[in-house]
């Protein structure tokens, strides 16, 4: 099943800054969340329907964080909502 993805003004904020070669490492990332979204972990409390995928970005861990529209069972959208390093990541989610 495909999913049609779609970003926040804020994630697409953060991708434009990246550099091409980090671009193709979250492209991939993004592929590959579109491909089977539950690689994700759901999260719970404030942040319940997001989920967080972590991966490698220049050995630093980045996380992505996307949600599911409608609802998880049966997506049909993913929305990407955030991407940056742990530090501070979920703070600025929550806002």
């Amino acid at each position: 099943m495909v999913l049609l993805v779609t970003a926040t003004p804020s994630f697409a904020r953060v991708a434009k800054k990246l550099h091409a070669k980090d671009k193709k490492v979250l492209d991939a990332a993004v592929k590959s969340v579109a491909a089977n979204h539950a690689l994700g972990v759901e999260k719970r409390g404030d942040l319940a329907d997001v989920f967080v995928y972590k991966f490698k970005l220049n050995a630093q861990e980045t996380l992505l964080a996307y949600s599911l529209r409608p609802d998880k069972t049966s997506p049909t959208e993913l929305v990407l909502l955030a991407v940056g390093p742990h530090e501070n990541f979920y703070a600025q989610l929550k806002r």
